[in-house]
Formats: C-alpha cells, sequence, structure tokens
C-alpha cells in the first residue's frame, strides 16, 4: 500500500480542471493522456438547483497494483519505499497490457512516444518533500497530499466539523 494518499475535499472543487492542466504541463504531456481526471457527476436538481460533483481520480497506487503484475517487461513498478507506482520507460515496449489490466484506467497511452505513462504522484517531487503538481495548483485547495495517517485526521476533522454542523446535532 502506499505510504501516500490524495484527498480531495468534494465540497470544494468547482471543476476548473487547474489539476489536469498542471499535471500535462509537469510531465509535459501532447493532448490525449490525463494521468488525473475531473470526472463530473450529475448534474442534478438539489433545492430547486442543478447541482454537480467533481471527483478527481488519479491513479491510486494500489497495494497490489494489477497493472504492476500484467507488465511484461518489469516496466510498470512499485517503489518498496513507499508504494508510488511508475513506468520506467526504458523498459515499456508500449504493448498496452498495464493499460488492460488497471480497472482505474490509470495508465494512459501516449502517442508522441509508443509508451504507457501514469500518476506517479511527481514522485521527483514528493522526494524533494514537495506536493504533487496537481495540488499545488488547486484553486480551491480541496487537494490535500500527505502521508496516509495525515490524510486520515484531515477526513475525521472534516467529519467532525460536518456533524457539529448538522442543525439537530447536541451542540
Amino acid at each position: 500500500m502506499s505510504k501516500y494518499y490524495l484527498f480531495q475535499d468534494t465540497k470544494k472543487c468547482i471543476g476548473c480542471h487547474a489539476c489536469e492542466v498542471q499535471c500535462k504541463a509537469n510531465k509535459n504531456l501532447p493532448v490525449g493522456p490525463r494521468l488525473c481526471q475531473i470526472i463530473q457527476v450529475g448534474p442534478k436538481m438539489i433545492g430547486g438547483l442543478p447541482r454537480a460533483a467533481y471527483i478527481f481520480m488519479p491513479c491510486f497506487h494500489c497495494e497490489n497494483p494489477w497493472c504492476v503484475a500484467a507488465c511484461p517487461t518489469g516496466a510498470m513498478q512499485q517503489r518498496s519505499s513507499d508504494g508510488i507506482v511508475f513506468v520506467d520507460h526504458s523498459l515499456c515496449v508500449g504493448c498496452k497490457t498495464c493499460i488492460s489490466a488497471c480497472p482505474w484506467g490509470a495508465p494512459q497511452w501516449n502517442p508522441e512516444t509508443g509508451k504507457v505513462v501514469k500518476c506517479d504522484y511527481c514522485k521527483d517531487r514528493v522526494d524533494q518533500g514537495l506536493d504533487p503538481a496537481c495540488v499545488t495548483t488547486c484553486t480551491t485547495h480541496c487537494l490535500k497530499f500527505g502521508t496516509v495517517e495525515d490524510m486520515t485526521q484531515i477526513r475525521r476533522e472534516r467529519h467532525a466539523q460536518t456533524v457539529a454542523s448538522l442543525e439537530h446535532s447536541a451542540f
């Protein structure tokens, strides 16, 4: 399992796609591959107004990644130090087996290189103690990156705030 976790506060996301743009710029990607995606759910009518939710979908850096197991050349790898899943492009032959294996659609085809690319949490930035590019550019600060423990605490605090704000709360 990855040591890191990327958390999205869906209540703050406005679907601006700045995270996608920054990711593509950081990885110098052409039109086509999207290593993280904002997926719109809705709109649906809530209180007489149309509302949509925007869900951030990067790679989940699975504990036992199917893409790594499926790769015949060993190009798809998982770092033992922190669980980050990445592509060693020097080993990728462009067979697309990892694309078929991933149930989340995380590995993407780069037509310019003829190789697979995927979210690697901007491991070069993480190794320098920085956040992934998508997190740094989020205009509403709905993306948070850190250790699983840190993100669990953020989720707990958010849940506590929600419970405390309920109209029929004991507070």
